[in-house]
């Protein structure tokens, strides 16, 4: 599924299972503890935090989706086409980076 059309069905399940979008700032409370629980993940499972048992059957890829669906929720109520967004994004991380990263002797 492209982005295009993930955004329609975040719009689409807003619709007919939600009552409407919560308001931009709402929202982005919500990114923010959607990337928290990624990052506790991420510091329990990879990094040096040990894992509370509590914490094993959480599901990174799960986690991972609630931040994608919210960033769509935002992108609809703000009118951003993230599709379109994301191709430029690339186009220009392509055109700067390519050279750069490859002559990062902190990356060989």
């Amino acid at each position: 599924m492209d982005i295009k059309a993930a955004q329609l069905q975040v719009d689409t399940w807003i619709k007919e299972h939600g009552v409407r979008y919560f308001n931009e700032l709402t929202n982005m409370a919500q990114l923010t503890e959607e990337v928290g629980e990624v990052a506790r993940i991420i510091a329990r499972r990879y990094g040096e935090q040990s894992e509370k048992e509590s914490d094993k059957d959480k599901d990174l890829g799960e986690e991972l989706a609630d931040v994608v669906f919210v960033v769509l929720c935002l992108a609809n109520q703000t009118g951003i086409n993230l599709q379109e967004a994301f191709d430029k994004k690339m186009d220009k991380k392509t055109k700067r980076d390519h050279d750069r990263h490859h002559n990062n002797e902190k990356l060989k």
